[in-house]
């Protein structure tokens, strides 16, 4: 093997922990290479996941806000046409962008692209199409595919994942939504805006079930005006395609008479599974958890050394922007420097409308703790800038430790809910107390300002309700 090429890091895997794990490692002085099996980097975020569901939100709502909320801002449009062949087009133009930039940023940074499908052929060596390449350090960061239920087969044509959701030829007349988690509402309001009856069918008794229950319930209240329809409570037993369209059976999960469902679509988002199968672990000895996840240490090393994961390939949340922090971690570690993640940290959005973030402790968690804990809450409705774009749906929820008063988790539903968070992530990494958002200057009219009256709600002061 020596007189193969060599590298200080090759990754496999190009989704956002593995090309970012790769530039930060290039930047560092390593000699890098990425192995990508796709015709285009960027992964299942940047081809078919992420960066396409949000253009089409971002497409879908601006045809729902033009049928539906512009005649109220006194701008008169009349009844807008659905050209979908376009939205694709800007949906596809979006995803291009993406993709060609980290080709781009992996130029720049002279990161060698490996094409084809990668394995560990042994400890420090990775295989590519037939062709092999030493490395001192093997990162594996390959995300993670479509989980479905047993009895259920995706064929990506009637009976589809995420995939199959973000290239849909029409708009279905009924679209039934297995799963009521960030996925199956994201793309359920997707074609929702477009005309489609959605039915979301959930097996827990709440919809965004890691989320705060406060925040499923307002959710659900919203949605529900919207239009989406909700089994909870629901199992569904069998999903077969007749030919004209689906047809699904669908019983009470704690047991009872089934009720049969007609659909034109059904998309199946019931979690995504770790993608670990096929690269060569076991032959190495990479140890593997009961969900097919690489077991790593606090350093994200496998039990061979040399041998790293990060993303949706180990424990955490499956979230491009954990994995995208572990890249970085990871690359400043195999450097010689240091890093450091809190898992308590890395915020949750869901991009409805409105849309709908986290992050730190539900307030569920606290009680179970048994802390000692308050609670601020304040809704968009009393917000100068939510009543002027119309956006008074939601609320901002700060939970704060009673005693110390150091925030414990910050909750949000409502207009630019991904955005606002990010206020709180900052603040509670730098270990920040309801008082200290309370008593920072936030410029009005904005909808921070719901914030920081959150914030001034806790210790039950706000100045707006």
């Amino acid at each position: 093997m020596t007189d193969a090429p060599s590298y200080d890091v090759i990754v496999i895997g190009s989704g956002p922990g593995g090309y970012v794990c790769a530039i930060r490692c290039a930047q560092l002085g390593l000699k890098t290479a990425c192995v990508e099996k796709r015709d285009t980097l960027g992964g299942t975020c940047l081809n078919v996941g992420c960066i396409p569901s949000k253009a089409l939100l971002q497409a879908s709502e601006k045809f729902h806000e033009a049928e539906h909320a512009l005649a109220a801002f006194g701008v008169k449009v009349g009844k807008p046409e659905l050209d979908l062949p376009t939205m694709m087009k800007h949906k596809d133009a979006v995803v291009e962008s993406n993709t060609k930039g980290v080709e781009f940023l992996f130029k720049k940074n002279k990161i060698d692209w490996l094409k084809g499908e990668g394995k560990v052929a042994a400890p420090g060596v990775v295989e590519v199409a037939g062709k092999t390449y030493n490395a001192k350090n093997i990162v594996i960061a390959t995300g993670s595919d479509v989980a479905s239920l047993p009895g259920i087969t995706i064929d990506e044509k009637r009976i589809v994942s995420s995939t199959g959701a973000i290239a849909l030829e029409s708009v279905p007349k009924h679209l039934v939504v297995i799963g009521g988690g960030v996925i199956g509402l994201e793309l359920g309001a997707v074609w929702g805006r477009l005309g489609a009856k959605v039915t979301v069918v959930e097996y827990l008794d709440r919809i965004l079930p890691t989320m705060d229950a406060d925040l499923s319930k307002e959710a659900k209240k919203i949605f529900g005006k919207q239009g989406m329809e909700f089994k909870l409570e629901s199992k569904v037993t069998s999903v077969k395609d007749n030919g004209k369209g689906v047809t699904l059976s669908v019983e009470p999960a704690k047991g009872g008479a089934a009720e049969t469902i007609e659909a034109d679509i059904v998309l199946v988002a019931v979690g995504r599974k770790a993608y670990t199968d096929g690269l060569g672990l076991d032959s190495v000895g990479v140890e593997r958890d009961e969900r097919g996840r690489i077991k790593t240490d606090a350093h994200f090393q496998s039990n061979v050394k040399g041998i790293f994961a990060i993303g949706d390939v180990i424990a955490g949340p499956m979230l491009a922007h954990k994995a995208e922090d572990e890249g970085v971690i990871l690359a400043e570690m195999i450097a010689g420097q240091t890093g450091h993640i809190d898992y308590n940290l890395v915020p949750s959005v869901v991009y409805t409308w409105p849309e709908v973030a986290s992050v730190g402790q539900t307030e569920d968690q606290v009680k179970a703790a048994n802390a000692q804990y308050k609670v601020g809450k304040f809704p968009f409705s009393a917000n100068g800038r939510a009543r002027a774009m119309n956006a008074t749906e939601g609320f901002v929820k700060i939970i704060a430790d009673a005693k110390s008063d150091r925030v414990l988790g910050v909750h949000i539903i409502g207009p630019e809910a991904g955005t606002l968070i990010a206020e709180a992530v900052i603040a509670m990494e730098f270990g920040a107390s309801s008082e200290d958002i309370a008593r920072t200057c936030h410029a009005h009219p904005t909808l921070e300002e719901a914030v920081k009256e959150a914030a001034l709600a806790v210790d039950g002061r706000p100045l707006h309700m």
